[in-house]
Formats: C-alpha cells, structure tokens, sequence
C-alpha cells in the first residue's frame, strides 16, 4: 500500500511512517490541482493543508483513509470520501498550548500595544507617555466561544491572569460549566455582553460561518478586545472594521480572509483600520500552531492514527462515521474457528435480504472457537437463523433486541 504525505510534515513522523508496512512518498509540494493526478494509486494520505476536493477523492481508486495532520478539518469533502466508504481522520488537541500561548501574547500585545512601542523604538522614538497609557487586565471578564481543547487550555491559563472566564458553545450546558470553573452563557450574544476580551475557538462549518456578525460585535462593551485563532470566516469583517472605526474595539487576527498560499506578500485592509477612539488591528500570518512542540505532537499523533488503523484495525479520531446506528438487532454467532464458517453465514444472510450494518468477531484462546456479533436492521426469520444453526460448525446462534436511541 501507498501512503502519500503531501505537506510538510516533522521528519520524525516521516521516520516512523517508514517503519510501517507502507510504501512512503513524501512531497509537500502537492497542490490541490496536482493531487487528482497522483492520488490514484494511493491507500493512505496524509494533508495539513492541502484542499482534498471531491475530483480528486473521486480520482482516488484505492485510498482507504485520509488523515488531516491538526483538528479542523474543513479542507476536505469528507462527504465524498463517506460516498466511497472513505475514512476521514483528524488529530484534534494537540495544538492546543501553542494557540492557547499565542492567545495570550496577542491580548498582552493589545493592551500594552507592544508592537507599536517596538516600532517606535526603532525609529528611534522615546515615547514613554504615550505607551504607558494601559487599562490592564486583571479582574477583566474573557468570554471563550467554543469550549474544545484549545477553549479548555485557554481557560486554564486565564486564571493565572487574573480573569473571570465566561464560556458558550452550542454543546455547553450549565452543569457542565461548573464542572470546569467557568461561567456559563446561554447565546454567544450573551457572551459578547459579558466579556471585556473575547476569544474565538469555534470550528468553522455551514452554523458557525459568519456568527461573529453586527449583533455579537455590538454586544460587546465600547474598547473591548476580540481575539480570532480559529477560522476567519467566523466573522463578518465588514462589521469588524466598522466596530474597530466606531466602538474603539482592538482586535488581534491569526486568520485573515484570502489568506495567501505559496506566497510570502500580501495586503490586507484590515491591519490598517484605527480610530481616534483606539480601536486597532494587530496581526499575525497564521501561526497559531507553528510551536516546535505542537508540531512534533501532531506529527507523533498522525503516526498513532496511521499506525492503528494498519496493524489494529482501528480508528481512534474517525470524523465521517455515524455515531448512530439504525441496527434494531443484534445477532451472536458462536462457531468454531474454520476456513468459511462465518463466509457461510453472511451467505445465508444475504439470501434473506438481512443487512448487516456491523461486524465484531473475537477468536478465544488456543484459536479453537470465535464468537460473532452481527448488528442488523431486521430481526432475521426463525428460517434463516435454522439454516445458520444447520452448519457442523456452528455451535450457537442468538439474536438480542437493540434499545432505540433514535
């Protein structure tokens, strides 16, 4: 099997992809339109950030698995790949201290405007007056939106600040606010109301898109601050630039709208809105997750994923399987361990129109016997489950009720 990386990647991960029982080809020169023409023969890839599109998904006659090297994973059809049972998955969390620190960096940097005090330096300036001009921040409210890992570490940190922390994410109950120290917001333009210092932590998807808009951005008090690490396309930037001009609001930006790829320049308006009220952009090009260490973790991660899913059969960050199961019943299957006994079954289920939606078979000690369970749809005939028991090697066939969940 061939596993193609196409992005850069830790070389120590390389190494150990090498040791796997894989062919390893390493170009993180692959762009979105050259990968339809390499990925055909490719079992396994490996992105970080180049666009998976469902062309070159569809190009892909033998890929059983994409892995995205970090937690979003936005860049990929991931309906596609489940079109052609297509594993999708990701490595989520172990980013999470780098964007935390840079999180931190950025809300020092806006209240004491170091970048500006810095510039000024080397200019040449002595202008101590007017860069001690700073509100601080301890005692501040942060509202964090979105409470996944990297929420969670930013939460951990604000402590030590000082900070009340308030949170809201559409899976965030009061109960389990309690249960990690933090208030708790029932709507993120509650949030926005609460906070001095806001912190963007959402995954980017059709709900999220665009959710930091004029409502939110209004909510906030006058010369609040609003930090974005996560997507750009979260905010409306057209209401950001308005709220920066008129309500005073300093912003600090890891993600930016037409983020430039394969190229070093780029111009964006944004970085040159200000207003007599203070309000202010800084910035920086995308670099939340660029520690060594979190490179490394994600890099050692990818492994794990690539590596359990070759030689155990699992998969411990799928993205694209259902966690539901419409299964109304499940079958057991003991039988002795020989060539075609379970082929012999799934033969006779086939001939009933009985659908299988899951297999887990277990062989016991010695090799002598193995135990199937089977979930189904339909509850098999007393016909069918006679002709299973009918086979020598059969030793017991039962069928168990399913709770609905639905």
């Amino acid at each position: 099997m061939r596993l193609l990386i196409a992005d850069k990647l830790h070389p120590r991960a390389i190494e150990e992809l090498r040791t796997l029982p894989v062919e390893v080809e390493y170009d993180p020169d692959i762009t979105k339109e050259s990968l339809e023409a390499r990925i055909g023969s490719v079992g396994i890839l490996i992105v970080r950030s180049t666009e998976v599109t469902a062309q070159a998904i569809d190009a892909a006659k033998q890929l059983h698995l994409i892995v995205r090297a970090g937690a979003s994973y936005e860049t990929i059809d991931v309906r596609a790949a489940s079109r052609r049972g297509i594993y999708v998955a990701n490595v989520p969390g172990k980013n999470a201290a780098a964007v935390a620190e840079l999180v931190f960096g950025l809300l020092v940097c806006l209240d004491r405007r170091i970048p500006d005090a810095v510039a000024s330096l080397r200019a040449g300036k002595w202008e101590r007056a007017e860069f001690g001009k700073a509100e601080g921040l301890y005692g501040k409210t942060l509202g964090i939106a979105g409470l996944g890992a990297i929420g969670r570490e930013v939460a951990h940190r604000a402590r030590d600040f000082g900070l009340h922390v308030v949170a809201w994410s559409r899976s965030l109950t009061p109960a389990r606010a309690t249960e990690l120290g933090v208030g708790y917001a029932a709507t993120l333009e509650e949030l926005a109301s609460r906070s001095h210092i806001l912190s963007l932590h959402l995954a980017l998807n059709e709900r999220t898109k665009g959710i930091v808009g004029e409502r939110v951005l209004s909510a906030l008090p006058t010369r609040a601050m609003l930090i974005n690490t996560a997507r750009a396309d979260l905010v409306d930037h057209d209401a950001l630039k308005n709220a920066v001009v008129r309500r005073g609001l300093r912003v600090a930006l890891d993600v930016i709208p037409d983020e430039p790829k394969g190229r070093t320049t780029h111009a964006s308006p944004l970085f040159n809105v200000a207003s007599e009220s203070g309000g202010l952009v800084y910035g920086t090009p995308h670099i939340a997750a660029s520690t060594d260490q979190a490179q490394l973790a994600i890099a050692i991660e990818t492994v794990k994923v690539v590596r359990a899913f070759l030689l155990e059969g699992a998969m411990p960050t799928f993205v694209n399987v259902s966690s539901m199961s419409a299964a109304r019943f499940q079958m057991v299957i003991r039988m002795l361990d020989r060539v075609g006994t379970f082929a012999n079954a799934l033969a006779v289920l086939k001939r009933h129109g009985i659908n299988v939606e899951s297999v887990t078979n277990t062989t016991f000690e010695g090799g002598g016997a193995a135990c199937a369970k089977l979930k189904v749809l339909t509850r098999p005939s007393e016909a069918c489950l006679q002709e299973i028991r009918a086979f020598d090697e059969v030793l017991h066939v039962d069928v168990v009720p399913l709770p609905n969940l639905a």
